[in-house]
């Protein structure tokens, strides 16, 4: 996985999805956007044909959200492993940019690859199958240039930040957040280059009772990767979340990252996501979200923890928020 993190997993059985995703927001006009690429062979029992889609959603603070959604036959996904490339269509998604277009949306962007992958899911647990979906960000802090159209309006981008996922699994979980922001600044007003932080947080069903959440937090902070993965560490680590806020925290070695996500309700984009069996998730996703992250490290084995820097990010964070039920009196954009 960590040598070719985007090479499509599915082995043309039953019971699998998997998903490619882009999210970014503009600087320039403050537009956050989330493009998707995804698959879905649904078990056996349900009746229901493989399938493979396109998803365009927008978010414009002062215009409101765009949410669009295309459904092909598997038979027009394809994909190559070296060079990666995944079609839908004629919608391609690569190591270096995606481009596409349905209805009244397209896109057409570009960016220099990063130098290598990050993964929550711990080693240890992916080899032993005992996450039912696996998440990586094969490039987690990326420039984004090219442009995109939603209805009459078309915006050429131009240093849009934002990352790029492959996840793939037999199940969603029963509730989760998830945050990544690469576009920071710290108190003085100065940029964080070569900063990110990707963190999901997870309930799910085991034995009959709800397990969680576990939360596996990665990133690039003052200089260095932050890796808390660990399967002892994301099940102790300080995470509480609703459907426009999260607060977590997570420690790496000397290091400790707590953070803080908020988004606005009305930019919240509800979509629909369907499990192989047939069950259903309901997200709400916002790519004009705010996220604060406070940086701490350790002085020594035992020392106290230090202050180092405080990350802000105004406006250009990306949350999601899920569940089993939709939430009342929200839109669901796509179904």
């Amino acid at each position: 996985m960590a040598d070719r993190p985007n090479t499509l997993v599915w082995d043309h059985e039953p019971g699998h999805y998997e998903v490619y995703y882009v999210s970014f927001t503009d600087p320039a006009s403050g537009c956050g956007f989330w493009i998707r690429y995804t698959m879905l062979a649904p078990l056996p029992e349900t009746g229901q044909d493989a399938t493979c889609s396109l998803w365009f959603m927008a978010m414009d603070p002062g215009a409101g959200v765009v949410g669009r959604k295309a459904n092909f036959p598997i038979s027009a996904l394809s994909a190559t492993e070296e060079p990666f490339e995944l079609r839908i269509g004629d919608s391609i998604i690569s190591d270096s940019g995606m481009s596409g277009a349905f209805e009244d949306v397209a896109w057409d962007l570009s960016w220099s690859p990063t130098a290598h992958a990050y993964e929550h899911v711990h080693p240890l647990l992916r080899r032993a199958r005992v996450a039912k979906t696996v998440l990586c960000l094969p490039h987690a802090d990326l420039e984004i240039a090219g442009s995109v159209r939603f209805g009459d309006r078309e915006l050429e981008l131009d240093g849009a930040r934002g990352g790029q996922a492959h996840l793939y699994g037999s199940k969603h979980a029963a509730r989760w957040a998830w945050a990544h922001c690469n576009d920071f600044r710290g108190l003085d007003g100065e940029p964080r280059p070569d900063s990110f932080v990707d963190g999901v947080s997870v309930i799910v069903p085991r034995f009959g009772r709800e397990v969680g959440p576990s939360t596996p937090v990665v990133g690039r902070v003052l200089g260095q990767d932050f890796l808390a993965t660990s399967p002892r560490g994301v099940l102790s680590a300080p995470s509480q979340f609703a459907l426009s806020t999260w607060r977590f925290e997570a420690t790496a070695g000397r290091r400790r990252v707590v953070g803080q996500v908020d988004a606005s309700r009305e930019d919240m984009v509800g979509v629909t996501y369907t499990d192989p069996d047939g069950d259903h998730a309901y997200c709400y996703n916002s790519e004009v979200a705010s996220m604060r992250v406070w940086v701490w490290e350790r002085e020594g084995r035992r020392g106290g923890w230090t202050l180092r820097d405080t990350l802000v990010s105004d406006g250009r964070a990306h949350f999601e928020y899920a569940q089993r039920e939709p939430v009342p009196g929200l839109e669901l954009h796509v179904r």
